[in-house]
């Protein structure tokens, strides 16, 4: 189905830039996601960014690959896993500052309209606690039967890794063809990552 707000991505820049500008609406993301559109803004003063890359990171939830020594750190390490108990709390963590570097691309305006989205039944998070602190999250946005992964964070070794194989777990069971990762990056690629056309 056509888009109602954006260009068809085959006009997109080379980074995969198909647009720039528009309020972050749940009809305007719903939109976007539907046909392969992200925001992702490089600071809180600029205009929202929109993108579709090529090549796109996907996972097959059935196939991430967990290596034994992270299958044995997940059946000996005293977490709790739980969905959607503490949405804003993850995409919060997610925004903070990162050792890796000073900034975040999850501005305030971004925040707000993931919590809208959650509340409207289409973002959703998976959360590890060590006792009553949340030590690692991943959200994103479900769509059909495939999950649009947006951010996640870890505060204990391997939260990110385990939440990532979990999620598969429970997608694959659930009917889910695929995980769009957007961009690809080492970690996506050491859990199985396949690199797909845009098209």
């Amino acid at each position: 189905m056509p888009s109602r707000y954006f260009p068809p991505v085959s006009y997109a820049t080379p980074e995969g830039l198909v647009f720039v500008g528009g309020r972050l609406t749940t009809a305007r993301l719903l939109d976007g996601y539907r046909n392969g559109i992200f925001p992702w803004p490089t600071h809180a003063d600029a205009p929202m960014l929109w993108w579709s890359p090529d090549p796109r990171a996907i996972l097959l939830p059935a196939a991430i690959h967990v290596s034994n020594r992270l299958r044995r750190r997940m059946r000996q390490a005293p977490y709790r896993v739980s969905l959607n108990e503490a949405f804003q709390q993850v995409v919060t963590t997610c925004a903070a500052p990162r050792k890796s570097g000073p900034g975040t691309w999850l501005v305030p305006e971004m925040q707000q309209a993931y919590g809208h989205l959650h509340r409207a039944g289409f973002a959703h998070s998976i959360e590890l606690w060590q006792g009553a602190d949340l030590v690692g999250g991943l959200y994103g946005i479900a769509l059909g039967r495939a999950f649009f992964g947006e951010s996640m964070f870890s505060r204990v070794p391997d939260a990110s890794k385990m939440l990532l194989a979990i999620l598969g777990q429970q997608l694959a069971r659930r009917g889910y063809l695929l995980i769009d990762g957007q961009v690809a990056s080492d970690h996506l690629l050491r859990m199985g990552a396949q690199l797909w056309t845009r098209e």
